[in-house]
């Protein structure tokens, strides 16, 4: 007789195969959740001594490409960065930061300059000094609308200030985008401002997935759950069905343990019980489609599984602290 798989003996080698497999799945459930929306985008061209200032902006995230010369980033912790012709950087949490031609060059906010209109939520800077026949160093910078959906609680856990090393094995293809970038920026073909937004955002969204591959440098919390295969499973599963009224006692099986392993695993690595984290997701799907999607209240409830539009309502209150229409007119 052929035992269930709930009840096999597991070796460390048949765990190491399941969690490459569902660390795959995963992290393709997490880039479908992804939203990079930009809202401003500056092409920026400068003499030799420069100094610009971003504001924080919590719930956006800045991505900085450096096609020409050389430049330092500061972070808002104080953290240097140097940054050479072809370096790119996005940091996911919006925090305030400076790009300087060196450490002790003075500084003024991005938006006090004086900008001329490329395209849609494109603007171009220069501030070279007609003496220079070509600027001393150009740069393209996006802020953008970040929001992993289901999984924005990782968005917590990224850093503060993420350089790409495109010689390195973590974000292969990321180069060959970069490379069409500076092909744009120096060109200034028609229409150049538009896919220069395009690809900026096609980078910021592969230097998130090459963190996630990686492992997301943590082991606390959600990530220890991912990296658990069995945990993984009911996650998994929870993300796939956000619509679907799940017991603790399906989530298990998925898991292919125990009903009381599973809810005991869950809460001491998530520090949630399975069902809460279950409506949490659905609240945290919800927030997305309801101000970035746009969807109706009405098809938002449908869509997770919600009898009527009132009882959805009533749980969207309870989780986010205010109702569906009021967050939609927020975010308006």
């Amino acid at each position: 007789m052929i035992k269930s798989p709930e009840f096999l003996t597991e070796t460390p080698e048949m765990i190491e195969g399941r969690s490459f497999v569902l660390s795959s799945d995963l992290i393709s459930e997490l880039l479908t959740g992804m939203r990079l929306r930009g809202v401003q985008y500056r092409r920026v061209q400068t003499g030799p001594s420069f100094g610009f200032d971003f504001d924080a902006r919590p719930g956006y995230s800045y991505f900085h490409y450096l096609a020409v010369g050389n430049a330092v980033l500061r972070a808002h912790d104080g953290a240097v960065h140097e940054l050479t012709a072809g370096s790119a950087v996005f940091l996911p949490q919006g925090g305030g930061h400076q790009l300087l031609s060196d450490p002790n060059a003075s500084f003024q906010p991005i938006d006090t300059f004086d900008v001329a209109p490329l395209g849609e939520a494109v603007s171009g800077v220069d501030t070279c000094p007609s003496t220079h026949s070509t600027p001393s160093a150009v740069l393209f910078y996006g802020c953008m609308e970040f929001d992993l959906g289901g999984m924005q609680g990782l968005a917590k856990l990224m850093p503060d200030a993420m350089l790409a090393d495109t010689d390195g094995t973590r974000y292969p293809g990321l180069r060959e985008i970069l490379d069409a970038m500076k092909r744009e920026i120096c060109s200034g073909r028609i229409g150049f401002a538009g896919i220069l937004a395009r690809l900026a955002e096609v980078a910021a969204a592969m230097i998130t997935r090459g963190w996630i591959e990686c492992g997301c440098e943590s082991a606390s919390g959600l990530v220890a759950a991912l990296r658990d295969p069995r945990l993984a499973r009911a996650i998994l599963a929870l993300h796939r069905s956000p619509g679907k009224e799940w017991t603790v006692a399906e989530l298990a099986a998925e898991s292919h343990v125990s009903r009381s392993v599973f809810a005991q695993r869950f809460q001491a690595t998530l520090g949630v019980p399975p069902l809460r984290y279950a409506t949490e997701l659905k609240m945290r799907l919800a927030n997305q489609w309801l101000t970035q999607d746009r969807l109706s209240i009405d098809a938002v409830a449908h869509r997770l599984g919600y009898t009527s539009q009132a009882a959805f309502s009533r749980a969207f209150k309870r989780i986010s602290g205010q109702s569906p229409g009021a967050t939609r007119r927020t975010a308006a």
